[in-house]
């Protein structure tokens, strides 16, 4: 260690060489930190990861049948049975499969009309095959909904992955919320126009229920009483028709409760030839009830028939009503394109005459955007939520973890070296580390086939780090310290001395913790730790044994008092290095 001793010290002795470390570390930093705005290091919450499973929801425009539904569902499964790695599937019509954990976070258990599918599809081991999920359903995607879209016009199709982590119902989520519900179903369609032009976001979803027209039967009840007819007998008739009741029940000996005989009209006599009024009509003159005279009487004649617009769900939240418009990521951060929508929704509301503000101050809502009509004095909110809230919710709390560590180890610092220079070297010296871990994920990313993203279990690593990195300069300054109060070493010569002494057990600790968090690099969510830990760590021990004694042999800290009592004569000890 002779060697790296005359090295360090020599880098010592020269003011320029000082200068020329100083300016090499903080061009490091500069360089990694700028990877992140440059996106050459994307951060994301957490990455995706392989399932052996996704699912396919399909929505009919409102107003279809369940065999329209059905046919989207069979072609969709046409186009899946080209790919070898799926072993089987199984369509739910009018409704959602099986809880799953995206079922869950999704509601997609709650769906229940007729023009809802979902597809459950299956696939070979994820360790048997060399294609990830993820990336199946990116090629899948394009070609299923070119194929299978045009069946029922108006269909939407959406592949949905097993979610990695966070709870959220889309990975972007706009919530439009005002007061004025068809102006914020305009502004939905709107935003909803912006998120489809945006490169990387698919399946675009607006959850609001169509406002289309129906009919509205309405018995009338003076014809149905000169009819000889009852108010009870039309209801039954036309729902029994149409969706179809229990008449009676069967006791069964092997049954605890009774069984329903269940009688509803063959499919095909409940199908209408065109969504017409006339269609309509000619269906209800097949439909006869037999009076107390004992004559037919078509219900048709005794029913009114009332063309109505529907009544969709409103959705609110916080008292505040609201419509949901989601979008998913294919193959990226929620975070880039999140920020070329805003600015491109900043844009157009502006050119609409909107007054567009940003959410003041750096909240969970910063991304916020609050229009004002400037006609009206309306005023209408698009707030940010879904996996970018949770993401930005989870880098705050540990930001804040970080701080805390921070300021906990300078307070532990300074009480034991009761000065303030000494601790605000350490801790330099640790925030550094930050290099290795975004250069890290950068190496990491040019080296693995999906993209390698900073998450928030590499800020966990990055916490952990800090740590490491203070034992390292520690080890060196109590050392150097020595040195100078036991042998009367020139502070130097005693700190690059130190550096050589104590390069062996820090690299031997840093392997350690190479070796130990290998074994995590490769997994799909704690790969951003085991990375961040890793060059993290390799990181630390160059700032240790060469920017950190730069910084000392500066510290004015560091000089012995002529008078301190524990300076010794120079022949009390020996060191041994």
């Amino acid at each position: 260690m002779k060697r790296f001793e005359n090295f360090v010290y020599n880098i010592l002795e020269h003011k320029s060489k000082k200068t020329l470390v100083v300016l090499l570390t903080l061009l490091a930093l500069a360089g990694s930190v700028a990877m992140l705005p440059f996106k050459i290091v994307k951060a994301k919450m957490l990455p995706g990861k392989s399932d052996n499973t996704f699912s396919v929801y399909i929505t009919t425009p409102t107003g279809s049948s369940i065999d329209q539904t059905y046919q989207v569902g069979q072609c969709v499964v046409e186009e899946l049975k080209k790919e070898p790695e799926i072993t089987d599937m199984e369509i739910y019509a009018g409704m959602g499969i099986p809880l799953d954990y995206a079922g869950l976070v999704k509601g997609s258990g709650m769906k229940n009309s007729e023009n809802v599918a979902e597809i459950a599809v299956n696939l070979t081991d994820k360790h048997e095959r060399e294609i990830t999920s993820i990336e199946m359903v990116h090629r899948l995607r394009p070609v299923v909904k070119k194929a299978c879209s045009g069946v029922v016009p108006g269909s939407r199709i959406q592949f949905v992955e097993q979610p990695a982590g966070p709870p959220t119902l889309a990975s972007i989520v706009v919530e439009v919320t005002g007061h004025n519900i068809p102006k914020i179903r305009e502004l939905a369609a709107e935003v909803a126009g912006i998120l489809k032009k945006t490169p990387t976001l698919v399946d675009v979803d607006i959850m609001e229920d169509d406002i289309y027209k129906k009919y509205e039967l309405i018995p009338d009840k003076e014809k149905i009483a000169r009819s000889g007819l009852s108010v009870d007998q039309v209801n039954k008739i036309i729902y029994l028709a149409f969706e179809g009741m229990a008449i009676a029940h069967k006791n069964s000996a092997n049954e605890p409760d009774q069984i329903q005989i269940f009688e509803i009209l063959d499919p095909r006599t409940k199908l209408f030839k065109s969504k017409s009024l006339d269609a309509l009509r000619r269906k209800l003159n097949e439909l006869n009830l037999m009076n107390k005279k004992g004559m037919m009487v078509p219900i048709s004649e005794v029913v009114t028939i009332k063309e109505v617009d529907s009544k969709p769900s409103i959705m609110q939240k916080d008292l505040h009503r609201m419509i949901n418009v989601t979008a998913e990521t294919d193959e990226e951060s929620q975070v880039y394109p999140l920020l070329e929508a805003r600015e491109r929704m900043i844009k157009y509301f502006t050119k609409k005459g909107y007054k567009v503000e940003k959410e003041p101050g750096m909240s969970t809502y910063m991304f916020d955007l609050h229009l004002t009509d400037p006609k009206t004095g309306e005023k209408y909110l698009l707030r940010w939520d879904g996996e970018m809230k949770v993401t930005l919710d989870t880098f705050r709390d540990l930001g804040g973890a970080f701080i805390g560590a921070l300021v906990l180890i300078f307070l532990l610092l300074v009480i034991y070296y009761k000065n303030y220079g000494l601790p605000t070297i350490v801790l330099i010296g640790s925030f550094l580390s930050i290099i290795g871990v975004i250069v890290g994920h950068w190496v990491a990313d040019l080296v693995t086939k999906d993209t390698f993203f900073l998450t928030a279990t590499s800020l966990i690593g990055f916490i952990a780090l800090m740590g490491i990195s203070s034992r390292n300069s520690l080890l060196l300054i109590d050392f150097a310290k020595s040195l100078m109060e036991a042998r009367g070493m020139p502070k130097r010569r005693a700190i690059a001395v130190a550096s050589a002494t104590r390069a062996k057990p820090i690299m031997l600790t840093a392997i350690a913790i190479i070796l130990g968090s290998a074994l995590l690099a490769s997994d799909p969510i704690f790969g951003g730790l085991g990375v961040a830990l890793i060059s993290g760590t390799v990181a630390a021990v160059f700032v240790s044994l060469i920017f950190v004694p730069v910084l000392l042999d500066n510290a004015k800290s560091m000089e012995l008092d002529d008078d301190n009592p524990l300076h010794h004569d120079p022949n009390d000890i020996s060191i041994t290095r």
